[in-house]
């Protein structure tokens, strides 16, 4: 800390900062950064023991990961562990908590909220926390040690991120909201039907639509229930209010200055109080009769009063409200006024897909050609385009729009679209600044605009813009693959077979910046597993994995798991058939006959699937890697040794082929098949690789799938020999596994190569690249190294204790999974059912 001036000298004018949350932080950069003289000298009183820190990533910090922002440069005092206590405005001075008196030319109120707490019985007791501060997480993950539930009240956007939080914790969790549905002032009934059945499916309970009536304690005075008006009684020895904010406006109302009906210290347009030595943003302002509570409308002040402190003309114009989550996988957003259709003459333009849990509405005008607003759920990956073209005419039809047809519409965005709400980046501001700085890769426009650096979804459209900018400017766009690594997955993939690699932390900290993200961990972690780094629950391995391999097994919508041994060929005998038959019996689980020829178990509670496992493969069964980017299945017809038709041992192939590449991880799941004759039975055609036999040998057709975007396979050899055929395969599967994108299926990835096929052909074939020899080398690598890693995990202590429900009672079952018999067999329960 610094003294309250500079030494030996009187600044011209006197800052003082009451508060140091994120807008505090915000104005005090943006008045260095505008104050090139030195005219202020800055003081800033925060009440937390730590300062400014991200309260957008908040629960990231029971993960590990650092908030703080950057420390304040220059002739800036931070006092820590202190607030102001009381102003007087005749003086200019404000008073201490530490007795202290500092004056003031200029007074920034920054005093955030309060958690609001409803006046609930048992709102006091033991085990009740709110969910603010680092201080907060700190508190309730102390206390939840040795406790198995909870619940958040409040189904807001702070709420469902304090309820993954206790469920990070290990806590059996659940949502409590008043309203009708989840995230209310953001999404509409359909959206918010949508996110329940995702937040259900990842075990949490909603109870939507009923008021807590009170919280009771248990025989240690503790809380231990929550009790809801319509007689609904939920456990819960962890109670989190997660249930709006009140502003913190004493200060105001202390001396004198006008505050709102409902709270929150009354501003003008320039966030001027009544006083004009005195400003206030944030949480703790009324602006244009609304206290606001994101991110963005609050740094949006901070820029305002920054500009103001120095002569100049900015206006607070209002707030937008966009805003994007994504818990635990899952994608939300709305953007504009999502509730414009509302009887108000505007039309509403939806598309729900039950199957893959999509919900997606467009608000539009009544003419079809001014989109206002919209809501996305479960595929929010057009957000950052179509929040950018609020108010602006629709670059295409609203059912394009829908369905991911806005990619080709960024190079036009209006200059005035704000891309970055959070800190009110427009379309132009990226676009002069990556022209008069010459930017050429996204962490050089985030550091000169502040777009993207405060909840980061606005990321991918700011890099579609730089990509546009580049190209027309005839520079060669980059291809890094996120904002921590200035390398293509494909150079990565290089970077960590050259430098014998073996882990994340070494990766980022030699050739990348900052802890990684959602994109390049699980994109590393396949790179690993591909080039065979041993178990990927093993060591760092285990914190880098999608959420289907933490446990091995596929998560359903009740929380349950698959269980999908490997079937080679489909070929299984009667002996094990009934062992699948046993396990399926012993365990309750639903049995099904899947589309590539297994049989999928499903039902399966975490804590069960090691006992599941251990019977399957004493049995001589091992993973069928259904949870993985991996080999999924080979399927086959009967072929030349049942069917009148069959010309060529289409079974032995499909074994020979699925034993030989199980447990190859890629980017991208894999599937394949194989036909013994043009009948085409297995349906060869549709899948990855693909064989169908004939007369004169096996062909080959590469890179088809099914699913959104059909594709059809493409040809590539004829009338290979058995050896000709695993060649080819070998080849083709290393080459797009070591060049492919993350996520990048094989017929995209071969659409996107250049010279497609017949580049291909070259590669792997005529060895035009000089790699054939390394790409056989690495095949016979991944062969002669495979292990079950489900066998491998059985005979490790340290991995299975990952398989429980519940850390202070290994084998305990969850009480909120429940099921329904329904053609003798079991099925989830319907939610509304269930509560």
């Amino acid at each position: 800390m610094g003294a309250d001036s500079r030494p030996g000298s009187r600044p011209d004018r006197r800052l003082v900062v009451a508060g140091h949350g994120p807008a505090a932080h915000r104005l005090v950069e943006a008045l260095r950064e505008r104050d090139a003289a030195g005219a202020w000298t800055i003081t800033v009183i925060g009440e937390e023991s730590r300062t400014a820190y991200d309260r957008v990533a908040l629960t990231t910090h029971l993960e590990g990961a650092d908030l703080a922002y950057p420390a304040h440069g220059g002739e800036v005092t931070v006092r820590t562990g202190e607030r102001v206590t009381g102003i007087d405005r005749a003086a200019r001075t404000v008073t201490t908590s530490a007795g202290r008196a500092v004056g003031y030319d200029a007074l920034v109120l920054a005093t955030g909220s309060s958690p609001f707490v409803p006046p609930v019985e048992g709102a006091d007791l033991p085990g009740v926390f709110v969910y603010r501060t680092i201080d907060d997480l700190d508190a309730i993950r102390a206390y939840a040690r040795g406790r198995a539930s909870g619940a958040v009240i409040g189904g807001g956007l702070l709420g469902l991120e304090a309820a993954r939080a206790l469920q990070g914790l290990g806590l059996r969790g659940g949502v409590v909201e008043v309203a009708p549905w989840l995230m209310p002032r953001q999404l509409d009934e359909g959206g918010g039907a949508m996110l329940r059945r995702h937040i259900e499916g990842l075990g949490l309970a909603v109870h939507a639509g009923v008021p807590v009536r009170a919280l009771e304690a248990g025989g240690d005075g503790a809380v231990r229930r929550i009790a809801l008006d319509d007689g609904t009684v939920i456990d819960a020895e962890v109670v989190v209010f997660s249930a709006g904010i009140w502003p913190r406006d004493e200060l105001a109302r202390g001396c004198g200055l006008p505050v709102g009906e409902r709270g929150g210290i009354v501003v003008d347009g320039t966030c001027r109080t009544e006083d004009p030595a005195i400003w206030a943003i944030g949480e703790c302002a009324l602006a244009g009769g609304t206290v606001h509570g994101l991110a963005g409308p609050c740094f949006s002040m901070a820029e305002v009063v920054a500009d103001r402190l120095l002569s100049g003309t900015a206006v607070f114009e209002g707030a937008d409200m966009s805003a994007r989550l994504k818990l635990m996988g899952v994608d939300v957003a709305s953007f504009g006024d999502p509730f414009a259709d509302a009887g108000r003459g505007a039309l509403g333009v939806t598309y729900t897909d039950p199957v893959a849990g999509v919900y997606k509405k467009l608000v539009v005008s009544d003419d079809a050609r001014t989109l206002l607003g919209g809501v996305l759920v479960g595929d929010a990956e057009s957000y950052g385009t179509l929040r950018a073209r609020v108010g602006a005419a629709l670059p295409a039809a609203p059912e394009r729009l829908l369905f991911g047809g806005t990619e080709t519409a960024d190079g036009d965005l209006p200059g005035a679209a704000v891309i970055c709400s959070c800190n009110n980046v427009t379309a132009e501001g990226v676009r002069r600044a990556i022209a008069e700085h010459s930017l050429t890769d996204v962490p050089a426009v985030k550091d000169r605009t502040g777009a993207g650096t405060s909840c980061g979804s606005c990321v991918p459209l700011v890099k579609r813009i730089l990509d546009a900018e580049l190209a027309a400017s005839g520079i060669e766009v980059g291809t890094a693959l996120c904002e921590h690594f200035a390398y293509s997955r494909a150079e990565l993939f290089d970077i960590v077979r050259t430098g014998e690699i073996t882990g994340f932390t070494r990766l980022i900290e030699e050739h990348g910046t900052g802890r990684g993200c959602d994109i390049c961990r699980p994109a590393v972690a396949s790179i690993l597993a591909s080039l065979g780094n041993g178990h990927i629950l093993e060591g760092e391995q285990a914190a880098l994995q999608d959420t289907n391999d933490h446990f091995l097994a596929n998560l359903q919508k009740n929380g349950t798991y698959s269980v999908v041994p490997r079937v080679p060929g489909g070929e299984i005998t009667p002996g094990g058939l009934i062992v699948i038959g046993e396990v399926a019996r012993d365990f309750g689980l639903y049995t099904k006959i899947t589309g590539g020829q297994r049989i999928d178990l499903l039902g399966a509670r975490v804590e069960q699937l090691p006992d599941i496992w251990r019977r399957l493969v004493d049995a001589g069964f091992e993973s069928g890697h259904a949870y993985g980017k991996a080999l999924r299945t080979v399927k086959s017809c009967v072929g030349s040794t049942w069917c009148r038709y069959g010309v060529r041992d289409s079974t032995a192939m499909a074994i020979r082929l699925e034993l030989r590449y199980r447990g190859l991880r890629a980017p991208h799941k894999l599937k394949s098949a194989v036909s013994g004759c043009a009948r085409e039975c297995a349906e060869a055609q549709s899948k990855d690789f693909g064989v169908i036999a004939t007369e004169n040998g096996w062909n080959l057709y590469l890179a088809g799938n099914g699913g959104m975007r059909p594709r059809h396979a493409d040809l590539f050899a004829t009338g290979l020999t058995d050896d000709q055929l695993i060649t080819c395969i070998d080849r083709f599967l290393m080459f797009y596994i070591r060049t492919a994108d993350r996520l990048q299926r094989t017929a995209s990835w071969l659409e996107s190569l250049d010279g497609g096929l017949d580049h291909l052909r070259e590669v792997i074939v005529d060895d035009r690249l000089g790699i054939c020899a390394d790409l056989d080398a690495a095949m016979a690598r991944h062969v002669a190294s495979y292990s079950d890693e489900w066998r491998d995990t059985l005979d490790d202590p340290e991995r299975l204790r990952r398989f429980v429900s519940f850390v202070n009672a290994p084998r305990a079952p969850d009480p909120s999974i429940a099921f329904e018999v329904e053609r003798e067999q079991i099925r989830p329960l319907p939610a509304e059912v269930g509560r």
